[in-house]
């Protein structure tokens, strides 16, 4: 007879512990979802793969009160230092220029993966949980619902002592791009492979760059994208040719650093950490699948150009997990959930999509692209970074790789009046992010009485917030002082409420408090 498996009943299994996996887990923790976290690893990533952490993500760490630990080990890349080759750099675009008055981290955290893995393994011990290290997913099996109960899961795992049954709930799939959840639940992932090989090394000793800023240098033939790690360290990042490698088809580190001193007059000493591979630019059919749901690398890998992997997975798993509350412990409606793929796949086709043109871009071995790249931009380079920060388009460019110009679709309700709040990120005003700390649903009031305010929230069950007057800029897009808005726990905003509060557009917040 085989050995009896250890039997678990959790509302929410989450299968993978890198970083999706683990905000997840957290999130779960903080808003009183039971849940078990597996991973077949013996512990966290050693290795620093994703580098690079975008202020909305920071904004979701000082939501969990981890941002202080973050800025206390970071480094900052405060610029964004574009060249051409060997020549001088064109200037400096500065992140915090762009970003003022966005949001409260306008500069790009350098905060590689293995310490925002650390830091919410952490996290999660203090909240009383821990990862079952050692715990590989061997099947999982969709069990359908009766007439009156949602489908769940059962999960068989080899672990260190034998196996381990868990029934749960809810599956999350955060066990990357070569998933088993995903795989087993039959979901397509589409897409391509790209035709060159990209390196990355982790170098110490480095010369030749602009030490806190992420540098971008671009020639004819190559292109180069380097992160700050601290002094004299740095992260490389780029794609070498075919006729890059050796007579024997082979890519030492040798040549590339060959390569980098040649094409920019880059060098280092030694690096803690060289690799190189093919790029994947895939897309998961389905987010959700039942009762299970898929985030992070199971449900996208694309080029790392813009640094969104890591970010994108972070912000999916803390959408899914408030979702998830919503339903557990709030007591939404199953169909809350899927809002979750409603919200989050068309943010993955974009990244995919959009990623994949610019790393086309950047690689493209055609005359056009060698042309532009040798010629056109030493010459327009300069220009263009003198002219960033008194564009539009810097501050939308900045909103796009900060993450903070998410917009969610959500439906209009008759009667009721829109303004451009509705459907993304609750606009940052100096102090009100504060209040969404407490991880619930609640309502915002900018410059409205504080009784209309209170009496709106008394009337939907949910938090009520008051603030001064929105005064920040640009003006067409302050918080507006005849309205209160509705904020779910994620921080999104999906209603809005005229004052004083009578009528559709009442009835439509009550909507979305029914199940949104």
């Amino acid at each position: 007879m085989g050995e009896a498996a250890e039997q678990l009943d959790t509302d929410v299994l989450v299968v993978g512990a890198g970083p999706s996996g683990l905000m997840a887990a957290v999130c779960l923790a903080k808003l009183g979802v039971d849940a078990v976290i597996v991973d077949g690893k013996q512990g966290p990533t050693r290795e620093s793969r994703a580098l690079a952490v975008q202020a909305r993500s920071m904004e979701l760490y000082d939501q969990l009160g981890l941002v202080d630990r973050v800025l206390a080990e970071r480094s900052s890349a405060t610029s964004v230092v574009p060249g051409a080759g060997r020549g001088r750099p064109f200037g400096r675009i500065r992140l915090r220029a762009l970003g003022t008055g966005v949001t409260p981290y306008p500069e790009i955290t350098v905060f590689e993966q293995s310490r925002n893995e650390q830091l919410l393994v952490d996290a999660l011990g203090e909240l009383g949980r821990e990862v079952r290290w050692g715990h590989r997913l061997e099947r999982l099996e969709v069990e359908p619902g009766a007439a009156d109960a949602a489908a769940s899961v059962t999960a068989t795992l080899a672990g260190p002592d034998g196996p381990v049954a868990v029934r749960a709930r809810y599956c999350i799939g955060a066990d990357g791009a070569h998933s088993i959840v995903r795989e087993t639940l039959g979901i397509p992932f589409e897409g391509v492979t790209n035709e060159h090989t990209f390196y990355v090394a982790d170098a110490s000793g480095v010369t030749g760059l602009v030490g806190d800023a992420i540098n971008v240098r671009v020639t004819a033939e190559h292109f180069l994208l380097a992160f700050p790690m601290g002094p004299g360290r740095a992260r490389l990042l780029g794609v070498v040719r075919d006729r890059d490698r050796d007579e024997h088809g082979e890519l030492p580190e040798a040549l590339v650093r060959g390569m980098l001193d040649r094409e920019f007059g880059v060098g280092y000493a030694a690096s803690a950490w060289f690799t190189t591979y093919r790029l994947h630019h895939r897309l998961a059919a389905r987010f959700r699948d039942g009762p299970c749901f898929l985030v992070g690398d199971a449900a996208h890998i694309h080029s790392p150009v813009g640094a969104q992997g890591m970010n994108t997975g972070l912000q999916e798993a803390h959408d899914l997990a408030c979702a998830l509350a919503d339903v557990v412990v709030g007591g939404m409606p199953d169909a809350r959930l899927d809002r979750y793929e409603a919200e989050r796949r068309p943010v993955g086709r974009i990244l995919v999509a959009t990623t994949d043109r610019a790393f086309a871009a950047v690689t493209s071995d055609s005359a056009t692209a060698r042309f532009l790249r040798g010629r056109v931009v030493p010459l327009v380079g300069p220009v263009a970074v003198r002219l960033a920060p008194l564009l539009i388009g810097g501050r939308r460019v900045f909103g796009y790789l900060s993450q903070t110009r998410i917009r969610y679709p959500v439906p209009d309700a008759a009667g009721t009046r829109r303004d451009g709040a509705v459907g993304v990120r609750l606009r940052w005003t100096g102090g009100n992010f504060d209040a969404l700390r407490s991880l619930q649903w609640q309502v915002h009031g900018y410059g409205v009485p504080e009784r209309a305010v209170r009496r709106i929230a008394a009337e939907l069950g949910v938090e009520a917030h008051v603030f001064a007057r929105d005064r920040g800029r640009p003006r067409r897009a302050r918080l507006r002082a005849d309205r209160v808005y509705l904020v779910r726990r994620d921080g999104f905003v999906v209603a809005e409420v005229l004052a004083p509060g009578t009528g559709s557009d009442l009835d439509a917040a009550r909507a979305r408090l029914a199940g949104f």
